[in-house]
Order: structure tokens, then C-alpha cells, then sequence
């Protein structure tokens, strides 16, 4: 099995720490690292810290799995530098999904978690290896990595307008997924970007 690449294994130990940070200070992290909704907390540096804090043992190990199985194939393929420039647009653009959601529905709840950049990682993933044969977890059934996107995210939408499952951030979600797909088209020079870069 090769190494992790960089800065796939800086996030998963940066995120690994501050789970254990989280389970020390507990209140303290939320409060201040979490992304809280404009008006009940909010803090500007909140649109990236978020992103490396998590509701729980299940939802830190989900994450990270994620971020292994997809952001360390993605690293090897665009070098360390695109690579977290492409995490991080996804992980603030999903907080902007997020915050916009929020001030619509009147909501006063914190959001964490790594998933609005995990989604964009699965889109990153789709779009270099569109016909990739995946195995999900859930369900586990082999399918292309474009199905597997286009289904995840039809359910992402679906969930966030029906409300279904409460208490997930499915909007931060579909913003993870915008965030990368503007990145990607930012470096092809597709509108409503310029050149090629």
C-alpha cells in the first residue's frame, strides 16, 4: 500500500487532534472553532476551522476514510498545492452553503465536520476518474464514480429540502460539491472563470 502523501495525512492528523481537543475542552472548541450562524456566535476564521472538528467518534472516522480513500489519489494526481487549495475552497464554500441556509431558516446551531470538503473530494474524484469502478459502503454495490456522485448528491438535495435526517448539514454538503466544482473549473478556464491556469 503506498504512503500517504503529504498533506492528505496533515489533514487527517490535524483533524485526529483536534477530535482529541474536542473530547479535553469540549464547550470551549464548539464555541469558538465551530461554524455558528451569523448573529449567534459566528467568528470569520469559523469558515475553515469547522472543518476539522467533529460531532463524533463515527462521524471523525467516516470522514477521514473518506479523505484517505479519495484525497490521497487526488494528491498524487495534482501535487500537494492543488490539492489543498481544492480542499479548502470545498470546505469554505460549504460553510457559505451553510450560513446562507441558516439566516434563511432562522437556525442558532452550530455545524462541524470535514464533510463539506470530503463532497468536494468525491466530486474532484468523479470529474479525473469519471469510470472508475467504486465500492460504497453504503450501499455496497460497485458503480461507476460518476453514478456514485450524481446519486450522492440527489439524495444530499433531496434530504435538505425534505428535511430528512435531522441535524445534517446537507446544504454544507451540496456546497462542498459547488466548491470544487468551481475550482476545477477555475483551473480548466471555463466560465465564469478566464483562461486555462
Amino acid at each position: 500500500m503506498p504512503s500517504l502523501p503529504p498533506v492528505t495525512q496533515a489533514l487527517l492528523l490535524i483533524n485526529v487532534g483536534m477530535f482529541c481537543l474536542q473530547y479535553v475542552l469540549g464547550f470551549v472548541v464548539d464555541r469558538f472553532l465551530a461554524l455558528w450562524p451569523i448573529g449567534a456566535g459566528f467568528l470569520p476564521w469559523q469558515i475553515v476551522t469547522y472543518g476539522f472538528l467533529h460531532g463524533g467518534f463515527n462521524h471523525l472516522l467516516f470522514n477521514m476514510l473518506g479523505l484517505w480513500m479519495f484525497g490521497a489519489e487526488l494528491e498524487r494526481l495534482w501535487g500537494a498545492k492543488r490539492f489543498l487549495q481544492f480542499y479548502m475552497a470545498s470546505v469554505v464554500a460549504a460553510a457559505g452553503f451553510q450560513l446562507i441556509v441558516c439566516a434563511l431558516m432562522g437556525a442558532n446551531f452550530p455545524t462541524v465536520g470535514a464533510s463539506g470538503g470530503l463532497f468536494g473530494l468525491l466530486l474532484g474524484f468523479a470529474m479525473m476518474f469519471p469510470n472508475r469502478t467504486i465500492v460504497p459502503l453504503i450501499p455496497p454495490i460497485p458503480m461507476k464514480a460518476k453514478t456514485f456522485v450524481a446519486i450522492y448528491g440527489g439524495l444530499e438535495l433531496l434530504f435538505g429540502v425534505t428535511g430528512t435526517m435531522a441535524g445534517v448539514a446537507h446544504f454544507a454538503h451540496l456546497g462542498g460539491i459547488f466548491g470544487g466544482w468551481l475550482m476545477i473549473r477555475y483551473w480548466r478556464g471555463q466560465p465564469p472563470f478566464g483562461r486555462r491556469r
